[in-house]
């Protein structure tokens, strides 16, 4: 997998990741999708959350292999949660479009 490929596709899926853990909690749900989640749409979004958190940790491995991989990760680990953390007071409503519009505004220069 290419290094930069690798950077874009793996920052998003800890961005994916992040939102959908910070959505269990009735403050951000109620920002972002208007309404308390229900106990089943919480449960299935902490499921999504950490297993995109691991998919990303797996990804980063198969980049940097395991003796960077985990330390790419936490960086970009990082990086999306400070983006989330400003995205969400300023602009709560485009936080879920970021994860679907990010990875396909990344891929053009891979292409060209």
């Amino acid at each position: 997998m290419e290094k930069h490929f690798a950077l874009y596709l793996v920052f998003f899926t800890c961005y994916a990741g992040l939102l959908a853990i910070s959505l269990t909690m009735d403050r951000h749900h109620a920002q972002v999708l208007r309404g308390k989640p229900e106990r089943s749409r919480r449960l299935a979004l902490r499921l999504a959350g950490w297993s995109l958190l691991g998919l990303a940790l797996w990804l980063c491995s198969l980049a940097w292999g395991w003796a960077i991989g985990p330390v790419a990760w936490f960086g970009l680990l990082s990086a999306a949660a400070f983006g989330l953390v400003f995205l969400l007071p300023y602009a709560p409503r485009f936080a879920p479009w970021l994860s679907i519009i990010g990875p396909l505004l990344a891929l053009p220069p891979f292409y060209f």
